[in-house]
């Protein structure tokens, strides 16, 4: 079994100041950035085993939260696949057309030539 690695130390961040009129910080939308009232600062560390609540470094209880827009990768994947479906299914039906009728479109466009190297009376 390998060794178990030390613990990390706490990630030391800049000082904090509290946004004017007393409030404290927020989080964005996605919970990775806080706002420290001057600019945005990651809310975990690189290693993503510590997070930020707003006051101090803790360690991260599970994995960060997810981050939005993850609809948007499965519609677009949705879509592709729908689209090569579509393609499946339509070079399959030109091949049974070709397949079942083929003999006969030879004959239509025998007869269109034959038509054509002919004098008209």
């Amino acid at each position: 079994m390998p060794p178990t690695p030390a613990p990390q130390p706490v990630p030391q961040a800049a000082p904090v100041t509290p946004t004017p009129g007393g409030q404290q910080g927020r989080f964005s939308p996605d919970g990775f950035w806080w706002w420290d009232g001057a600019s945005w600062r990651p809310a975990y560390s690189q290693d993503r085993l510590w997070r930020w609540n707003g006051q101090a470094w803790v360690p991260a209880a599970g994995p960060p939260p997810p981050r939005a827009g993850g609809g948007a990768g499965l519609a677009i994947g949705l879509g592709i696949g729908l689209f090569v479906l579509v393609l499946v299914v339509v070079a399959v039906i030109v091949i049974v057309i070709l397949g079942t009728m083929g003999g006969q479109i030879a004959n239509v466009f025998s007869n269109v030539a034959a038509a054509l190297g002919t004098p008209s009376p």
